[in-house]
């Protein structure tokens, strides 16, 4: 992918949907990224394995998802990386490609979770991070835990084409159109429909 200014939204992707789409959209016109990469996890540690599709349906319906946007890449890293917690995955991916200026993308349910994340706080120390609203999370998401130890690292809004290029940590919080799409009602439509 050319450029070097990368965003990584991880997750799931059980399955991705057009929020995923929403947000890297954003987040390559907001931050003035070169591209996103879909990090998509082979088993999230705080999610059941009973409750996820299969990670090559997962990958394959992302990349079909993500072909309409030819700066998106789809990838399955973690599993290369053998890496299952975001923090050390992060840790790999800035040592494996010390020219790339890497930014985490995260809806603010996931600023909200955070906490209870594998050496959460290292995430912070590891690269820039922006968080995108998400409809009922996000108020309760900017007085929680991670935003109120990192509070003095948040930026305003006016630097926000710089961020990606800042040394951690530091963070922002963006507010842009909501897109609702979610996993959970995708899966559980999809279980009524089954029935």
């Amino acid at each position: 992918m050319l450029g070097n200014r990368i965003g990584l939204l991880g997750g799931s992707f059980n399955p991705a949907h057009k929020g995923h789409l929403h947000i890297s959209q954003q987040a390559l016109k907001r931050l003035g990224l070169n591209g996103v990469w879909w990090v998509v996890s082979p088993q999230n540690p705080l999610k059941s394995k009973s409750e996820m599709n299969s990670f090559q349906s997962r990958i394959e319906t992302a990349t079909a998802l993500a072909s309409s946007e030819p700066r998106i890449l789809t990838t399955g890293i973690e599993k290369n990386l053998r890496t299952a917690y975001t923090a050390d995955t992060l840790d790999a991916l800035t040592g494996a490609y010390p020219k790339i200026q890497f930014i985490w993308l995260m809806g603010a349910d996931n600023l909200l979770q955070i906490p209870k994340w594998d050496r959460w706080t290292s995430i912070f120390l590891t690269m820039p991070i922006a968080v995108f609203t998400r409809q009922s999370y996000s108020l309760r998401a900017l007085r929680g835990t991670a935003a109120k130890i990192f509070a003095k690292n948040q930026i305003s809004i006016r630097k926000i084409q710089h961020l990606v290029t800042m040394q951690p940590p530091v963070w922002a919080f963006l507010v842009i159109p909501e897109n609702l799409t979610s996993a959970t009602k995708i899966r559980l439509n999809s279980q009524r429909n089954n029935v």
